[in-house]
């Protein structure tokens, strides 16, 4: 088996059987590949997608259910069962194109054992999608961010633990994997054309209050992340550095969370698009509410 598609998912029966069907309609060959999914304890109607999925799967597919865990103990048990010689990591939210898997195994052919970072491109709606065709303005500078990422199962083994299991809050858990791989010396290369789109609508009033508390569990994750590597790309990487946390500091004593929510108003509690100043003001919030969690998370106790 060339390849493994891996995928966890948890309350995203309403995106999970379309992103399934784009994994198994691809150009590769339907015995080089196959798809591991995790049902993270989807309390929603998950079980019932896959169950119709499985009727119309073209490749092998494997369905690996357990209690609500998170991402790290669901990628894990995935990885675990995975037969491919190279993984892709995506997500539930994320739509390949149908030369995906072709996409990553060329990359594999060409370049060998490395990361293969694949290209996404955000979209409000799976049903009406931008051009296929990445440009710089969806550049993102991760190395290892599992919306669209390859590696060897071989380079895996070598780190050992693959993901870190005590990351059981949002964020970070693949950074941190990507920096194991980073220290044993993984190379990583781009390819444009190994390309998904990631479901991003925009927010809605009542989505705010879910902002905030994500924000403030991935500050929680990220002093995890720089607690097991202290290095200067981990402290950019998550915003701890001195000019940052200087700015926050100034716009949080001035109260500019505060001031900002009041454009929100009373669309914070409706299920109403936010308009761009709104949605800029939402962000603002939440990176106020990150900044907060972070000091606090990071002060001794």
């Amino acid at each position: 088996m060339r390849l493994t598609i891996q995928l966890c998912t948890y309350k995203r029966a309403h995106l999970l059987g379309r992103v399934l069907d784009a994994c198994f309609e691809q150009t590769a060959p339907s015995d080089a590949y196959e798809v591991v999914l995790v049902n993270d304890g989807s309390p929603d109607d998950t079980p019932a997608v896959i169950e119709r999925a499985r009727a119309r799967a073209t490749c092998a597919f494997t369905v690996i259910d357990q209690a609500n865990s998170g991402l790290a103990k669901g990628r894990n048990a995935g990885i675990r069962q995975s037969r491919g010689e190279r993984i892709i990591f995506t997500d539930d939210d994320v739509l390949p194109t149908p030369t995906l898997v072709a996409e990553h195994m060329r990359s594999d052919d060409v370049h060998g054992d490395v990361i293969v970072r694949g290209a996404v491109i955000n979209t409000e709606n799976f049903d009406v999608l931008p051009p296929p065709i990445w440009t710089p303005a969806n550049y993102s500078g991760n190395y290892f961010w599992t919306s669209n990422v390859s590696v060897r199962r071989s380079r895996l083994d070598l780190v050992g633990t693959f993901f870190d299991e005590s990351f059981t809050e949002y964020g970070w858990e693949d950074i941190e994997l990507g920096m194991r791989l980073r220290a044993i010396g993984t190379k990583g290369v781009f390819n444009k054309h190994a390309l998904a789109f990631h479901f991003k609508p925009r927010p809605v009033g009542t989505s705010v209050a879910g902002m905030v508390r994500q924000a403030r569990a991935q500050a929680r994750t990220a002093v995890q992340l720089a607690d097991r590597h202290p290095h200067w790309r981990v402290h950019l990487a998550i915003g701890d550095t001195a000019p940052q946390r200087t700015l926050f500091r100034l716009l949080h004593n001035v109260g500019l969370a505060e001031r900002l929510l009041s454009l929100v108003g009373n669309d914070a509690t409706a299920d109403r698009r936010l308009s761009l100043p709104q949605l800029v003001a939402a962000q603002a919030i939440a990176a106020d509410a990150y900044y907060d969690e972070l000091e606090r998370t990071k002060r001794p106790r």
